[in-house]
């Protein structure tokens, strides 16, 4: 029996369907596949993985940066603690004592500690922040200007003799123009200490000379604390080991120190060339000065322009000597370690200050 025509039309028309569907492949037959992407739509899901790859590595530089930070928080609380505590026995030890042996006893602990918490400071500089730094350098200056203090304290005193001193006094050559500062002398009634000097007066140095040459040797330096003031166009040599230095409103002078003990400050000079080792250099209110130093802790500027760094180079008879008596490690030196207090910029250097190039070095000081 024959089926209706329109049977027959529709059925015929389902079979070229299929037929083209099983061309096709089994994506398109029965629409349960997925055709193929074509190439744009292929680089979308690259680009996402490299956006989450590249949002991973910033949570990953981020988590580091954090870590790290709070490390540097971490040390910076155990410096600060560290720091108190020792500056406190210092102090404590510093203080008046039951009797004169019990005070040359914690005098000399004293020192030690003094020198222990120096050392405390100079390994911890790389992640202490400027202005901590520089609390930490004024805290030792004033604990070393109390030392000196204490020492000067416990010094013998000379007895009076009235007609020995007469005699000096009748016999001495009117004073010269410059020369070394009396242990005596004071500063002005109102003039107080300059920064980091300490309560008394300095022991030894030259003040308002011009184009002269000026020394001091071993015995007059050893661990004393030196002031050159308002010189102009001297040449200075001090061989030998002071305990402190300062030089202060020179121009155009050549200074040349042995090993400092603790600090050296430079402060309001000009065109001056000088040559130090120390632990801690400070150089305020300076210009257009080269400076070749050996320091054991960071060097600071503040204020300044023009000044110039290069390694100390300096050897004399006895230096060798000089070095141990100061307790200075000549195997470290930070002279290109400098902080600048008025450039804060890290990524960029400070134009306040620069190296010496190695062809334009002195090495011949004679």
């Amino acid at each position: 029996m024959s089926r209706p025509l329109s049977e027959r039309r529709s059925s015929g028309t389902g079979e070229k369907m299929e037929a083209a569907a099983a061309e096709r492949g089994p994506a398109a037959a029965g629409g349960g596949g997925v055709a193929p992407l074509g190439p744009r739509a292929a680089a979308v899901p690259e680009r996402l993985q490299r956006r989450e790859a590249e949002r991973q590595r910033e949570a990953e530089r981020r988590r580091q940066e954090k870590a790290a930070q709070a490390v540097q928080e971490e040390q910076s609380g155990f410096f600060a603690a560290a720091f108190s505590r020792e500056r406190a026995a210092i102090e404590a030890l510093l203080g008046p004592g039951p009797g004169e042996a019990e005070a040359e006893e914690a005098l000399e602990e004293a020192a030690a500690r003094l020198q222990g918490l120096q050392k405390l400071l100079t390994d911890s500089v790389r992640f202490l922040a400027p202005y901590e730094v520089r609390q930490a350098q004024e805290a030792l200056s004033r604990l070393q200007g109390a030392l000196t203090a204490k020492r000067q304290q416990l010094q013998p005193k000379k007895r009076f003799a009235f007609r020995a001193r007469r005699k000096e006094a009748e016999s001495a050559p009117p004073p010269a123009p410059a020369g070394p500062l009396p242990a005596e002398s004071a500063p002005p009634a109102g003039q107080l200490p300059a920064e980091g000097e300490g309560s008394g007066p300095p022991l030894c140095g030259f003040s308002r000379a011009e184009a002269q040459t000026l020394e001091l040797g071993p015995s007059e330096l050893l661990q004393r604390d030196v002031l050159l003031a308002d010189l102009s166009d001297c040449r200075v040599l001090l061989r030998g080991n002071p305990n402190t230095l300062r030089v202060r409103d020179c121009r155009g002078c050549t200074v040349l120190c042995g090993p400092v003990s603790t600090s050296v400050l430079v402060d309001g000079c000009s065109d001056c060339l000088l040559v130090l080792a120390c632990q801690q250099l400070r150089t305020h209110r300076t210009r257009d000065t080269r400076i070749y130093v050996q320091v054991t802790s960071r060097a600071i500027v503040e204020d300044c322009s023009g000044v110039r760094f290069a390694p100390y180079t300096w050897i004399y008879p006895g230096i060798e000597g000089d070095y141990e008596s100061s307790g200075l490690d000549r195997g470290r030196n930070n002279w290109n370690l400098v902080d600048d207090f008025d450039w804060l910029a890290r990524d960029e250097p400070s134009p306040n200050w620069s190296v010496i190039p190695e062809q334009e070095r002195i090495t011949q000081w004679d």
